[in-house]
């Protein structure tokens, strides 16, 4: 086959080169961390080698497609409305954002924005850790208008982390009251325990609490709360240190079932 190009194409931190022929259409790829050619077709192996020629490094392994896993043929016959994977960490906000952008000049800052920044950075935390085996989802929606901002999902089990906006202020913890600077108390803990109490009866897996504080001044917790982890940004990698929880096939089927928009409308 003549006219083959390769097209790069980047997901979560892992670059993909597929060669695709005249009409567009893929008949191979190179998967640069495995050091693997997958062909679509055996007919087109030397026309594909060539074309990868000056893109490959190393020895590599040439051959069909593995055969996919049960989550990854879960994966693959989900609709892609229903599919969570592609929400951008504060998907929720950046939509209502973009509805409603709220006027140019305002007196006060818009909440909003700071919310979406935390998620954002938490979120972005939480996606680098993709290559220690864990997977990360943003913006689960929830029955009743609540939302799980990000579930993770790795060797060391499944955390439910909510993202809360502390930049330069101080931060004190009773469980389960959560106060930010001068704002009023509120008993944030407790419905960070439900959601992930509604997390794992979708999962049917335990889900952990987790608190993710954005660039607080000061943090004080005046005693361990029950259940739930409270971290800084920094820290959230500390979250995959206990591994042995889950082994990479359950991972994986764990990540299948949490993408599907329909796990979650029955909790």
């Amino acid at each position: 086959m003549s006219g083959l190009r390769v097209v790069p194409t980047w997901r979560h931190g892992r670059e993909r080169l597929y060669v695709c022929g005249p009409d567009g259409s893929s008949v191979a790829w190179y998967d640069r961390e495995t050091g693997r050619v997958n062909l679509i077709g055996e007919e087109h192996r030397e026309d594909v080698l060539e074309a990868l020629k000056p893109f490959l490094t190393g020895p590599v392994t040439v051959g069909p497609p593995p055969v996919p896993t049960p989550a990854e043929l879960a994966r693959l016959t989900l609709h892609p409305d229903d599919d969570l994977a592609p929400n951008r960490p504060g998907e929720a906000l950046l939509i209502a954002l973009d509805r409603d952008p709220g006027p140019a000049r305002r007196i006060r800052p818009d909440l909003r924005r700071r919310a979406l920044t935390a998620e954002q950075t938490v979120g972005e935390a939480l996606d680098r850790m993709e290559e220690a085996g864990w997977h990360a989802l943003h913006s689960i929606p929830l029955p009743g208008g609540n939302r799980i901002h990000h579930l993770l999902i790795g060797p060391g089990g499944l955390f439910a982390v909510h993202a809360l906006y502390a930049r330069k202020q101080r931060v004190l913890v009773a469980d389960p009251m959560v106060t930010v600077g001068r704002r009023e108390p509120e008993p944030l803990l407790r419905h960070l325990r439900a959601d992930a109490d509604r997390a794992s009866y979708a999962l049917t897996a335990e889900v952990r609490p987790a608190l993710a504080l954005a660039g607080p001044a000061d943090l004080r917790i005046t005693a361990p709360p029950r259940g739930v982890r409270i971290l800084q940004v920094p820290e959230l990698p500390t979250l995959a240190a206990p591994g042995g929880v889950l082994k990479p096939a359950d991972v994986e089927a764990l990540h299948a079932m949490a993408r599907d928009r329909n796990t979650w409308g029955r909790v």
